[in-house]
């Protein structure tokens, strides 16, 4: 890798990390709000135009996922289904509902936080975004702030316990 390369994925990382944050403050709405705690936001051109916490307890609706919130609300924005040029932050690893979606939208680049073991549709249960037969194969780049991201899942859980 030359200096140039390194430089640019050093600043990428920087950046990741910088909506990753804000992806963290909304699932910790998510939380307040006593649902699970995970937050997305989409980005376009640097600017953050959709945002999304998970709320599928207090909707009554099983789609309210914080991936789909976010895109919806990215979408609004746009005017527009397609969300192309965009990516997505989320911190949690999207399920099948929410990867077929992300690929619809035809979202870039995805950035999630931890991986779900039990229904991660990125790699960890399935990798639906690697399906060579889709049409539309959106980037992952996964484990951004994993540690921060699983804890504040791990602590939601664990409150519920109790």
């Amino acid at each position: 890798m030359t200096d140039t390369q390194e430089n640019l994925a050093t600043e990428q990382k920087v950046i990741d990390q910088h909506y990753m944050l804000q992806a963290l403050d909304l699932a910790k709405l998510a939380a307040q709000a006593d649902e699970v705690p995970v937050g997305a936001i989409v980005v376009k051109d640097g600017v953050i135009i959709g945002r999304g916490s998970n709320a599928p307890i207090s909707s009554h609706d099983p789609t309210a996922h914080a991936e789909i919130t976010a895109m919806r609300d990215a979408a609004k924005h746009l005017k527009n289904y397609r969300l192309v040029g965009c990516t997505l932050y989320v911190t949690l690893e999207p399920c099948a509902m929410c990867s077929g979606a992300i690929q619809h939208a035809r979202i870039a680049r995805l950035v999630f936080g931890a991986n779900d073991p039990k229904t991660g549709a990125c790699g960890s249960v399935v990798n639906l975004m690697a399906e060579a037969k889709l049409n539309h194969h959106t980037g992952i780049t996964g484990g951004v702030m994993a540690t921060e991201c699983g804890a504040t899942l791990s602590e939601f859980f664990k409150a519920r316990r109790k």
